[in-house]
């Protein structure tokens, strides 16, 4: 029997999850909300845990709790071909399993087992976005300055926390737009934040 955990921030999403593992009689299967306060302590014995990419937040973070005290190396990641970053992070973060929202139940349970013995699933159609997000095109200065941006810092404060000058920040800032393709500051980070680079 493999003791799968589902986590997901939408509840009717989390259900219907746990229903369809639940047809497979191999699984036994449980759920939470990733807002929970067992996320940060201890749940129990789980072979596999399975989380929407929403929640990751760093390399092997889930909802900001390291996932492998969780579920040890066996994460299952809900992805989609938009968010190559997130695909990138979940794979660097140490995710055995990457399962694309818009396939089959049947994928998600072969997953399921897959990941359960130990081995690595990818579902084919995440590949090639897997791959865009292994070359995302800025350098972590670049990256840092356009996060700050994001957060609403002015050029000044950037220069200040990154201990850099206000002209190499512009610069940083100008080649970071030309890289990403954006036509401003406001493109280049809707551009980043929808590819899942920060």
């Amino acid at each position: 029997m493999v003791r799968v955990l589902v986590v997901h921030d939408e509840g009717l999403v989390r259900s219907a999850l746990v229903q369809l593992l639940r047809s497979d009689d191999g699984l036994l299967v449980s759920s939470m909300s990733p807002r929970a306060d067992a996320m940060h302590g201890d749940v129990g014995p789980t072979d596999v845990c399975i989380v929407d990419e929403d929640c990751l937040e760093g390399p092997g973070e889930v909802c900001g709790a390291p996932f492998r005290p969780l579920c040890g190396d066996r994460l299952v990641v809900l992805a989609t071909l938009e968010r190559p970053g997130v695909l990138r992070r979940a794979f660097d973060g140490g995710a055995l399993g990457l399962v694309d929202k818009n396939s089959s139940s049947q994928r998600l349970i072969t997953a399921v087992h897959t990941v359960a013995k130990g081995e690595r699933f990818l579902d084919e159609t995440l590949t090639v976005a897997l791959l865009k997000g292994a070359q995302m095109p800025l350098t972590n200065r670049e990256l840092s300055v356009l996060s700050l941006a994001a957060e609403g810092a002015p050029m000044a404060e950037i220069a200040t926390r990154l201990h850099l000058s206000r002209g190499t920040v512009r610069n940083y800032m100008a080649t970071a737009i030309r890289k990403v393709g954006g036509r401003n500051r406001v493109d280049a980070i809707r551009i980043v934040q929808s590819a899942g680079w920060t």
